[in-house]
């Protein structure tokens, strides 16, 4: 009997502590590869999900620069008020 396949949050779990940048750019090479088509179909699918992956970290990461992102709140006369939380227009 094989042993069972690990899950993808386990396979990939050196991204949960990687930077925006890094894993963007990580992200991008697996795109250009998988584009290019230079990979046999195995590896395609496998960097087919540390790809998934990448894309749900990056997301993850966005979301949380975006809430702690302010908004300057500006006077009648144009002078800054204080700030208030970011919210989508």
């Amino acid at each position: 009997m094989q042993p069972a396949a690990k899950s993808a949050p386990t396979r990939h779990a050196d991204i949960r502590e990687m930077a925006f940048e890094r894993a963007l750019k990580e992200l991008e090479h697996i795109v250009g590869r998988l584009e290019r088509g230079d990979v046999e179909l195995e590896e395609s699918i496998s960097i087919y999900e540390r790809g998934e992956a990448l894309k749900d970290h990056c997301d993850r990461l966005l979301k949380q620069a975006e809430a702690k992102v302010e908004k300057l709140t500006l006077g009648p006369g144009g002078t800054p008020t204080g700030t208030e939380a970011f919210r989508q227009e």
